[in-house]
């Protein structure tokens, strides 16, 4: 199949149900500013959400006993200071996320159980922001349970451990070039092993490195140089950590390309590109893909396209661009999402919607053949998206640029999916561009101001 025309190969699909989806510094003391002084509880260490979309990366909770509905009254929240738009990761009771404040990168560490900050650790100077949604500390850390390791549009890349001492610091930027994105960073670092990997794709020097996380070396870095129009260059993805044959795999979406790489050695196994055939200069790219099985999912040209890949089909496919084709399984023309980044379990992919046409529009697809399961619009569609869906159990959580929280149940199973809730939280500026993220007993939801806790 060939990809350059984004005809929908669904044509024959119909609904079966529509509904009401260079150097590195070692520091040996930490410099934490004022805040509780609370030790991590090693004891109470484990790893809930260690990354942007979770420890699968499919945005999908771990089992457990999670709030349906809540209100201002009943939540509660801490004030975080500076400005930031990352998602919390969370080891045992702390929750990790990250801001700019007076001037410079903090890594936070919370207290769940109390609402507390723990430490907050500067890390470089902060460059603040050129979008209104964004920040100098939009991306998400990561934890392998051990460390943490922060990244902010300055380049600066940071390890801490749980109570936020600093055990190495280096900034990209020196080692391999400036910033050249239009927009503010997006692009939130992954653990795969024991490396840290993070994608650079922009107009100029682009790359994937990955680094120790122990000792914060480089370990390989491939030079992801792949042709791409003007602003279309640029992406804000985030990479994904697959298996392929007992090996290890870094999916990487932007600059018109999908690459595959090998996650030990950084060596380039499959290239497919053509997500951008009328060669749009400003198909920028914001969603990060999702991988359910074999089957690599990419949202694309701003939200108008969704393109299902099996990855196994391009790695055998090598340099050759005509078999690269092959792996392309299907493609919709009629479906997307430009910013959120959709979720998926057991072969079926759940995505919201954010273009004026179909805004709030939730869908359900089968990764396998792009076939559209059930569809269902939110109530309130004015708002805008750019939070990420989460799934937990039968029912999927989207969250709206005001905070507001929709739970929509029977996602999965043969009922109807219909909304049951639909929650707000009255901050001081009902801003969020962050996502909602289980911990053990609720639910953690950044806004603009404020960390809430909403539990049963």
């Amino acid at each position: 199949m060939s990809l350059p025309h984004f005809l929908a190969s669904l044509s024959s699909a119909r609904l079966s149900a529509v509904v009401v989806c260079l150097g590195v510094s070692v520091v040996s003391t930490a410099m934490v500013g004022a805040a509780e002084s609370v030790s991590a509880d090693s004891k109470n260490s484990e790893v809930i959400w260690p990354q942007w979309r979770g420890g699968s990366q499919q945005g999908v909770a771990p089992e457990g006993d999670y709030p349906v509905e809540w209100s201002e009254e009943k939540a509660t929240r801490c004030k975080i200071p500076g400005s930031g738009a990352s998602t919390p990761v969370i080891v045992g009771n702390r929750a990790f996320l990250t801001s700019g404040i007076d001037g410079q990168n903090h890594l936070l560490g919370v207290d769940i159980d109390s609402l507390k900050i723990a430490f907050q650790t500067p890390l470089g100077d902060d460059r603040g922001n050129k979008h209104r949604k964004g920040s100098g500390s939009n991306p998400s850390a990561v934890t392998d349970g051990k460390n943490v390791v922060a990244y902010f549009r300055s380049g600066d890349l940071a390890c801490c451990d749980l109570d936020g001492k600093p055990i190495w610091h280096t900034n990209l930027q020196e080692q391999f070039g400036e910033d050249t994105l239009w927009w503010d960073l997006g692009s939130s670092p992954m653990i795969v092993d024991n490396l840290v990997v993070i994608a650079v794709m922009q107009t100029g020097p682009s790359y994937i490195v990955a680094i120790d996380i122990e000792s914060g070396e480089v370990v390989w870095k491939d030079d992801r140089m792949v042709p791409a129009p003007e602003e279309a260059a640029q992406s804000y993805s985030t990479p994904l950590a697959t298996e392929i044959d007992g090996k290890k795999i870094v999916a990487v979406l932007g600059a018109d390309h999908l690459t595959l790489t090998d996650a030990k050695t950084g060596e380039r196994l499959g290239t497919l590109g053509g997500f951008n055939p009328g060669q749009e200069k400003f198909f920028r790219s914001i969603a990060s893909p999702v991988i359910t099985g074999n089957v690599i999912v990419c949202p694309y040209s701003r939200g108008a396209t969704l393109t299902g890949v099996g990855m196994a089909k391009l790695i055998e496919a090598g340099d050759d661009k005509n078999a690269a084709d092959d792996a392309i399984l299907w493609m919709r023309d009629d479906v997307g999402s430009d910013v959120p980044t959709p979720a998926a379990r057991d072969g079926i992919v759940y995505l919201v919607s954010d273009g004026k046409p179909s805004k709030g529009k939730l869908s359900a697809l089968s990764a396998e053949t792009g076939e559209t399961l059930w569809e269902t619009s939110l109530e309130r569609i004015r708002s805008s998206y750019s939070s990420s869906p989460l799934l937990i159990g039968d029912r999927l959580y989207v969250t709206d640029e005001t905070g507001m929280t929709s739970v929509v149940e029977n996602i999965g199973g043969d009922a109807e999916p219909k909304l049951i809730h639909a929650n707000e939280v009255d901050d001081d500026e009902q801003f969020t561009v962050a996502s909602p993220v289980p911990f053990a007993g609720g639910l953690l939801l950044r806004t603009k101001g404020h960390l809430y806790k909403l539990t049963r």
